[in-house]
């Protein structure tokens, strides 16, 4: 195992505590203090959309740049299969971006109009979401972890983003729990969380039990 693993290692959890940082609660009220409520509502959520983006480039280029050495690369033709799978897990999660609401999702919307900042969103449940209650994240662990060749600055990337997305999918459930109340209690007993038929699974052996 190289440094350069542990180097990426590092500059994830610095990216993960910087936009853990902007995407608190308590971080959001102070921003909306000094700028007010109308360039809040307008803009943050775009600003916290670009920003994400643009601090993660130097992470990717870490793994660019850096001393690297390959662990495996998947033969043809399986090779072929995971790059479908990966072409299909792209399309299902702008589709499922979609059903959310693309817009708003970056926040274009609410710089268009700041009032859209307020407007309830509705429990979406189709699509992906029929499957696992958070489509995004399954799809993207299928995009990572299909790679046809694994290196050990790729595997150090992918550890960090899903170790980081399974925390953040988890403090997700407490908002929504929060937002939707009854009604995501009910769709979180009936949906997987990110696997599709794992709570199945759960309730046989529960019941077995």
């Amino acid at each position: 195992m190289q440094s350069s693993f542990w180097v990426i290692i590092a500059a994830i959890i610095l990216y993960g505590v910087i936009h853990s940082l902007l995407a608190a609660l308590g971080f959001k009220q102070w921003v909306r203090r000094r700028l007010g409520d109308n360039a809040y509502r307008r803009y943050y959520r775009l600003f916290f959309s670009v920003q994400a983006g643009v601090l993660f480039l130097p992470v990717l280029a870490l793994v660019a740049l850096l001393p690297d050495e390959v662990i495996y690369r998947i033969p043809m033709p399986w090779m072929v299969l995971t790059i479908l799978l990966q072409v299909a897990a792209v399309v299902l999660l702008a589709h499922s971006v979609m059903l959310t609401g693309a817009l708003r999702f970056i926040g274009l919307a609410q710089a268009a109009d700041p009032e859209q900042a307020e407007k309830p969103l509705p429990l979406v449940v189709r699509g992906m979401y029929r499957w696992v209650r958070h489509p995004l994240y399954t799809l993207t662990f299928v995009f990572i972890w299909l790679v046809p060749q694994m290196s050990w600055n790729t595997l150090a990337l992918n550890i960090g983003v899903t170790f980081y997305t399974l925390v953040g999918a988890m403090l997700e459930e407490r908002k929504l729990l929060h937002e939707f109340g009854e009604s995501y209690a009910h769709y979180r007993a009936h949906t997987p969380f990110l696997i599709p038929g794992l709570i199945l699974k759960k309730k046989q052996i529960d019941k077995n039990a």
